[in-house]
């Protein structure tokens, strides 16, 4: 029985020691090019999803509509694109030095299968350790709703938002 507890104690003092150390000698990557850590990319989006689920489903007070969409690619165009990208156009020198890479408008996995709601949640309080800024500061309510709007019918938007989102990317 002594040997059960001492294990344990051990077991309860080395463990954190070695993680510990693991961050305090620099041996975790921190640079964007590094490879993740063991479980990192599980773990945080256990965590992201765990954190969604747990908070109240919000319904959007706007109706999806031509103008709604249209002011949501204004408003992506203008604040989402630099990581997010535009459809048809080359991926932002920001966005590819990005870790974890954000997910692209028109490509891949990651935005129009994600409901409204969702998309809303990530707009107004941003993903830690991502890039994704919170905007909660920054846009009303209502433009929030606009570009998670956009993003969850990104497959299926009016040719008029296409026109939009589709211009050349503003060059400074």
């Amino acid at each position: 029985m002594r040997r059960l507890v001492l294990g344990l104690v051990l077991g309860m003092v080395i463990l954190p020691l070695i993680f510990w150390l693991y961050f305090r000698l620099g041996l975790a990557p921190v640079a964007t090019a590094a490879a993740p850590m063991p479980f990192e990319k599980r773990l945080a989006h256990m965590a992201l999803h765990a954190r969604i689920e747990r908070e109240p489903s919000k319904d959007s007070p706007l109706k999806s509509s031509n103008d709604n969409l249209q002011a949501g690619a204004h408003l992506y165009r203008e604040n989402c694109a630099i990581c997010h990208g535009l459809p048809g156009q080359a991926e932002s020198a920001i966005s590819k030095g990005m870790y974890p890479r954000p997910p692209q408008l028109s490509k891949g996995h990651g935005v129009t299968d994600d409901p409204a709601s969702e998309t809303y949640w990530k707009v107004a309080n941003g993903i830690r350790l991502t890039g994704m800024p919170g905007y909660v500061n920054s846009l009303s309510e209502n433009e929030m709703w606009q570009v998670s709007m956009l993003l969850a019918e990104a497959d299926k938007l009016p040719a008029e938002v296409h026109e939009t989102l589709n211009q050349p990317a503003k060059v400074d």
